[in-house]
């Protein structure tokens, strides 16, 4: 049977196996500033870990001190951890401040040789930090249930053993101990630390997968130049919908875009692109927007009233050509054309209705451009499409 020594060893091991691999993972892709945090925490426990170790072995206050101290900063920054990971904010003065408070109460008792109590307000407070780090992963679990639900988990087993540590050694009444605190509970605790470490690691590694590979469903479904959906995301969004006639959606074009790049360049050009993307973004009454490629975009209405999308297509063309644009010293004002089909009672397709809108834009440009132009009749629910969202 393994000795209290070798499970200690096997800790630390598995703690530092764990911390390489997040390290790696971090390096690989490092704007996901939790796993550093992760890797951080690790890198107080593994020492700590170690430290206690010796203490085992070789009984001494001030090496008591740094083995709690070390795990305690462990805990609290793996705690401020969780907590960047569900909220996105800085975890460095949450970890300070989680690991100076429960430190103030067991620095002085282990300086003062109250090793036991000192112990007991180790267990305590990992215990504390184990059940706040599972509560934070279990307030996310939306994001990755499976994965997130099972670290909560693991975290609450691993604070309900410390819990037991301390619990042990309440019940014994062993305020100076003299030695490391040996009993069933302290065995319990070291394995389901190991397995806990094991779990998370690979958990945690689930984790970041799965939050690249929506970072990368993300992005197939943005423009890069304007931040709008692009294309592929509209139509995902409204391919299968049938469009009733209180639903519309209007198209726009910019005006004599070609123009503009030929004269002033193409970093005007992307200026004037973005500029009116931020006129769409702020649009009150639009509920999607999108550029459809080059210098077209396309904006859905669910709620139209007879009318009404016309007045705020109207609102966002007047706005735009008051807006004025500045690059390199070159000063451009531009404006836009847009056209506009509601749906029919018994339903039109999206596509049908996005050809019509664009059958009405090209009668604005027709009519002289910077005007808004209405798709002449009411659509009848239709399959068919000229456009495809490939």
């Amino acid at each position: 049977m393994l000795d209290y020594q070798t499970l200690l060893i096997s800790l630390g091991v598995s703690a530092l196996c764990l911390l390489l691999t997040l390290f790696g993972t971090w390096m690989a892709r490092r704007r996901d500033g939790f796993l550093l945090t992760w890797v951080i925490g690790l890198a107080f426990m593994v020492p700590g870990i170690f430290t206690y170790s010796l203490y085992a072995e070789y009984p001494n206050r001030f090496i008591g001190v740094v083995c709690t101290s070390l795990m305690l900063c462990g805990f609290s920054t793996i705690y401020a951890g969780a907590v960047q990971f569900r909220l996105d904010v800085s975890p460095w003065r949450r970890a300070a401040w989680a690991a100076l408070a429960i430190n103030a109460f067991t620095i002085p008792t282990m300086l003062s040789g109250y090793d036991g109590l000192a112990f007991i307000c180790l267990n305590l407070g990992c215990a504390g930090l184990l059940f706040a780090t599972a509560w934070h992963y279990w307030q996310a679990r939306s994001e990755s249930l499976v994965s997130l639900a099972g670290m909560a988990a693991l975290y609450a087993l691993t604070g309900i053993s410390f819990l037991l540590c301390a619990s042990v050694l309440i019940h014994d009444g062993h305020m100076v101990l003299g030695y490391a605190p040996t009993n069933w509970a302290e065995n319990f605790n070291i394995a389901i630390s190991i397995a806990g470490m094991t779990g998370v690691g690979a958990m945690s590694l689930m984790v970041h997968q799965s939050r690249i590979t929506e970072h990368h469903r993300r992005e197939s479904l943005t423009d890069a130049l304007t931040g709008l959906s692009n294309r592929r995301a509209l139509f995902e969004a409204h391919q299968t919908q049938m469009f009733s006639h209180e639903m519309a959606v209007m198209v726009f074009d910019l005006d004599r875009f070609k123009s503009i790049n030929d004269q002033y360049g193409h970093a005007m050009g992307d200026r004037v692109i973005c500029l009116f993307a931020e006129e769409l973004k702020t649009a009150m009454g639009v509920n999607t927007v999108a550029r459809l490629g080059g210098e077209e975009f396309a904006a859905v209405v669910r709620n139209a009233a007879p009318g009404y999308a016309e007045w705020v297509a109207e609102r966002i063309r007047r706005n735009f050509a008051e807006r004025e644009t500045e690059v390199d010293g070159q000063r451009l004002r531009a404006t836009v054309s847009a056209g506009i089909a509601y749906g029919h009672g018994a339903g039109s397709s999206f596509d049908s209705i996005l050809n019509a809108a664009d059958g009405a834009l090209y009668l604005a440009k027709r009519n002289g451009r910077n005007r808004v132009e209405r798709a002449p009749e009411p659509l009848h629910a239709e399959g068919g499409s000229l456009r495809s969202s490939a």
